[in-house]
C-alpha cells in the first residue's frame, strides 16, 4: 500500500470508529486552502468535532499521534475556524481531536483517541 492508500484506509476506520461512539459524519477531507485539511468533521451532542487521523504500519519514526505538530494543530484550528464561520449552521461549542492508528497488515493492532487537544 502506498502511503497515500494507508491514510485513506486510516480515515475509514476513524469514521467507522467516531461512529460507533455515537458521532455523525458531517464532512471528509475537508480543505481550507493548499496547507490545510481536516480529515473528519463530526458532531456528538451539541458539540462540533475536527478529528485529524494519522496512521502507521510501522513505528520506525514514532507512534502515530507523535506525528501531529502544533503547526499541523494550528493549521487545522485556521481551518475549523474558516468552516464555523461560513456555515449555515452555527455551533457554539468546538473541540480539536486526533486518532492515531496503527495497522499490522490490513488489520488494526491499536487506535489512540485523544479528546479536545489544546493548542
Amino acid at each position: 500500500m502506498t502511503n497515500k492508500t494507508i491514510g485513506k484506509y486510516g480515515e475509514e476506520i476513524a469514521k467507522n470508529f467516531l461512529i460507533k461512539k455515537g458521532f455523525k459524519i458531517i464532512e471528509q477531507n475537508y480543505h481550507y486552502s493548499k496547507i490545510a485539511e481536516i480529515d473528519i468533521i463530526a458532531l456528538k451532542k451539541d458539540t462540533i468535532h475536527f478529528v485529524e487521523v494519522k496512521t502507521r504500519t510501522q513505528n520506525i519514526f514514532g507512534r502515530p499521534l507523535e506525528a501531529i505538530t502544533k503547526t499541523k494543530l494550528r493549521q487545522i484550528y485556521t481551518c475549523a475556524m474558516f468552516y464555523m464561520n461560513n456555515s449555515k449552521k452555527k455551533y457554539k461549542k468546538y473541540q480539536l481531536d486526533a486518532i492515531g492508528i496503527e495497522l499490522e497488515g490490513d488489520n488494526v493492532k491499536n487506535i489512540e483517541f485523544i479528546e479536545d487537544i489544546l493548542l
